[in-house]
């Protein structure tokens, strides 16, 4: 008498359906199990506005991850992240750029790549003018090497 092919599939089904239900039942010794939703995305962030340096310097919001610089009659506004990992970017002595503590990439006080690892300048963000403020939006960096011309802009001449 030939073997039946549902029945072998129907066997494997229930083998399938056992083992999983034991699994389960022995996890609920180690406590109960409970479903648990999926994290939103992370909402945008509103524009953040800080006053007008008045004079040469570097300003960082950790909590927004900007840097705010003022060198030579302009204001840049750049994420903290170096672009190379992603680490937290350290202003060099007396006020002459930024480097990566991770791998030493350097940058100029305008985010033009220097040296090190990193392979294009630092990600400026979207900045304007208001009055005696300047408008950063954190969630909008303009890359060097895919937007030139975003990139070059992102500037405010004092």
């Amino acid at each position: 008498m030939p073997a039946c092919d549902s029945c072998t599939a129907r066997r494997d089904f229930l083998r399938q359906a056992v083992t999983t239900t034991a699994a389960l039942a022995g996890l609920s010794v180690f406590g109960p199990v409970s479903s648990i939703a999926a994290l939103e995305p992370r909402a945008p962030r509103s524009p953040v506005r800080y006053p007008l340096p008045a004079a040469d310097g570097v300003s960082i919001d950790s909590s927004n991850e900007v840097i705010l610089c003022r060198h030579a009659g302009e204001v840049f506004a750049f994420a903290l992240s170096c672009p190379h990992q992603n680490t937290a970017l350290k202003v060099m002595p007396k006020g002459t750029g930024f480097q990566c503590p991770r791998h030493k990439s350097k940058y100029q006080p305008n985010g033009t790549f220097v040296s090190g690892r990193a392979t294009r300048n630092m990600d400026r963000l979207q900045i304007s003018r208001d009055g005696a403020n300047i408008v950063v939006d954190p969630d909008i960096a303009f890359e060097s090497d895919t937007d030139p011309g975003k990139w070059a802009a992102a500037v405010l001449k004092l």
